[in-house]
């Protein structure tokens, strides 16, 4: 019997397992490090290289060998943070030269030298190992441990030298962790980093995070219920953050020595990063609560002192390219301004980049800039800026992952028009050579078609039955994320796998990227400021209206829609105040009370719930929830440290004070992400029953 789509859907971590991903690259340019999985159904990841100047790839770890002992709860909470579901090695530090790689698995840290002599478990004396991490001369290892920071030397074999392992900083207060980062750092900011070695490898800059303030709410598993709730320290909006400062530590003797800046005034430090030119001294980008002002300063680690380097502004909110700031090779501060309404680099007040070309990610800096862009935003591009100007890398789908250094380019990219995940190293000279991946085949073949929908040119995509025989009425099922942060309408085969699978179930679907959702410009992001209801819904009508009126199969009589996290949230939106467009909705992890998701998220959308009520009780479902009168299913994960199960618990509370019927489905032990194959599977099927039966679709 063949395998359902759904399943194998599941089993491949949505066709992500057998793909190289996570490059590193040598300074001279001669050798690549990544990581990958042997099959596209295997889960357990290991460490590869690839040495240009002889050979081919070559194992270095096999992720089915290594193994520790239990997963830590700061492995859980890293592994939750970045939606990682595979297994193995699926992390690494190498050291400046790449010669050695370090990482852990299951709590114990591992050194693997890469010229062949494979790896060995090191010996620390702390238990449960987190985020070990070489220094730039890969001679000591630095790594947390039960909320510490440590260090040890390492000999020439890459094993611990006895007596060497000491404890950099501690508190006593269990509240305090040195070199981790914070919640809202991890989940939103982007910044996953704690604690940064200096380029010479004298010391380490740490952060000191306090989560004393920080409210407590409790995640518990009813289906066991001998098993006391879990404390989970969550910011909600409105109320206080981690206190989150800076710490100098030399190897070299002396206590940790703080950096300074105005922390009550910039209290949020969403960029670390450490260049080994210019002047030598690393680079903070630390930002205001309200997030309308962020600056850049330079810090002198040995004084704890800090000056400004430049500062943007902006009414609603300051965004930036990620992996700025930075330095170029001549000294000059590298980052990126919003002008023209377009995100362009900069190089002190110079922009590098046009007008139109937004650029979304530098991925390394030097003598040139090799950075991720959209011309279009149904694509993301590799461009290389350099004294000479600007050279497109790639520019045919979807890059998904890119290194480069020595003037060796690696990248990662998906196409629309055929399966799988291409990668390749790019050297500076000479051919480039293809990087094996082993993604599964997918048991669908997407037919997305890519519009530009309505008066505001929406871009959305439209997927019909594979075979589809004009004449024969579909009902509809949108799918949207629909939110700030995330894009569902791309040139990518992947993307439109699931879309298909609902496709050949009986329905046209429809995806629309609307207002707030990247790619367009600044202002498009911006639109959604104090509103992230009325402008987002707006774009779903008018996005599903167009394309019927291109599309006389649509029947516009037989309307769901369905989504996940923000899309949940705009699914319920959907049929509670349009239900003259949506006939029925499933909403997944759903925020249904912006007071109750995280500050740095929220409050940048929607501002302060304690200065300003009026947005959140704008957008709140809550207080629209005796306006249902259409069939909703609501499916929450009981374990969600993200999105708390009570947003949904409170919405279905409302519903039923209100008397309107509804679905709850409560999915056991699950987080915002259900990656078990039996959950994923079946959920799939209930979700495709509920909506057959609510639209009368066959």
């Amino acid at each position: 019997m063949d395998e359902s789509f759904p399943r194998q859907h599941a089993r491949t971590r949505r066709f992500t397992l057998g793909a190289p991903r996570s490059f590193g690259v040598s300074p001279d340019g001669r050798r690549v490090v990544y990581l990958r999985s042997a099959a596209g159904d295997d889960p357990r990841t290991s460490l590869w290289c690839l040495d240009l100047d002889g050979g081919g790839e070559r194992l270095v770890v096999d992720g089915t060998t290594v193994g520790g002992g239990a997963e830590t709860a700061e492995e859980r909470a890293r592994r939750e943070r970045v939606r990682e579901s595979a297994s193995g090695v699926v992390g690494y530090s190498l050291d400046r030269d790449a010669r050695r790689a370090a990482f852990v698995v299951g709590g114990a840290a591992f050194v693997a030298e890469l010229d062949g002599s494979g790896a060995h478990p090191v010996a620390l004396p702390t238990p449960e190992v987190f985020d070990a991490r070489l220094d730039p001369a890969g001679r000591r290892l630095a790594w947390c441990a039960s909320g510490a920071l440590w260090v040890a030397e390492l000999g020439g074999d890459g094993r611990v030298v006895d007596g060497s392992a000491r404890r950099l900083a501690a508190d006593d207060d269990p509240a305090v962790r040195w070199g981790q980062a914070e919640f809202v750092a991890a989940e939103e900011m982007g910044r996953r980093d704690g604690y940064w070695w200096a380029p010479d490898g004298r010391g380490l800059l740490a952060a000191r995070v306090d989560d004393g303030p920080v409210p407590t709410v409790w995640i518990a598993d009813p289906a066991h219920p001998r098993q006391p709730p879990a404390a989970h320290r969550y910011p909600l909006a409105g109320s206080a953050d981690a206190d989150v400062s800076l710490w100098w530590i030399d190897l070299d003797g002396g206590g940790p020595r703080e950096v300074t800046w105005d922390r009550e005034r910039f209290p949020y430090l969403p960029a670390l990063r450490w260049p080994p030119g210019g002047d030598g001294r690393p680079l903070l980008l630390v930002e205001q609560r309200d997030h309308r002002t962020v600056q850049v300063l330079a810090a002198r680690p040995e004084d704890g002192t800090t000056e400004l380097l430049a500062e943007r502004h902006d009414p609603a909110w300051v965004a930036w390219a990620d992996g700025t700031p930075d330095r170029l090779a001549d000294g000059r501060l590298l980052w990126s301004a919003d002008v023209d309404d377009t995100r362009r680099l900069t190089a002190g007040d110079e922009p590098l980049t046009p007008a139109g070309l937004q650029v979304r990610a530098v991925v390394a800096a030097g003598e040139t800039v090799v950075f991720t862009a959209w011309s279009d935003p149904t694509t993301v591009e590799l461009w290389r800026w350099s004294p000479d100007g600007l050279e497109p890398l790639d520019r045919d789908g979807v890059v998904l992952a890119a290194a480069a250094s020595g003037g060796t380019v690696v990248v990662g990219r998906r196409g629309l028009e055929r399966p799988g995940f291409d990668a390749r190293v790019i050297p500076a000279e000479g051919p480039a050579v293809p990087l094996a991946s082993h993604v599964a085949t997918p048991a669908v073949v997407p037919t997305a078609r890519l519009r530009r929908a309505g008066a505001r040119s929406l871009r959305a995509g439209l997927v019909l039955p594979t075979g589809h025989r004009p004449g024969r009425r579909l009902p509809v099922l949108l799918r949207p994320y629909g939110g700030p942060g995330a894009q569902r309408v791309l040139a990518d085969h992947h993307a439109w796998l699931e879309d298909q699978w609902w496709a050949d179930q009986g329905f046209a679907v429809v995806v629309v990227d609307g207002r707030g959702t990247p790619g367009r410009s600044p202002a498009w992001e911006r639109s959604v400021h104090h509103d992230v209801a009325g402008p987002v819904l707006e774009d779903q009508v008018d996005g599903l209206r167009a394309l019927a009126a291109e599309e006389p199969d649509l029947d516009l009589g037989r309307v769901g829609i369905m989504g996940w996290s923000f899309g949940g949230y705009l699914s319920a939106l959907a049929v509670l105040r349009r239900p003259d467009v949506f006939h029925a909705a499933v909403a997944g992890a759903p925020v249904t009370e912006w007071r109750l998701y995280d500050t740095y998220y929220t409050e940048r959308l929607l501002g302060r719930p304690d200065e300003d009520p009026g947005p959140y009780d704008r957008t709140s479902l809550l207080a629209e929830a005796a306006r249902l009168e259409r069939p909703l299913m609501v499916v929450h994960g009981l374990a969600d440290d993200n999105v708390l199960v009570a947003h949904s618990l409170l919405l279905s509370q409302r519903l039923l004070e209100a008397g309107r019927p509804h679905a709850v489905l409560p999915l056991t032990g699950i987080t915002h992400m259900a990656s078990q194959e039996e959950v994923a599977e079946n959920l799939l099927a209930l979700q495709l029953r509920f909506l057959a039966d609510a639209l009368r679709a066959g």
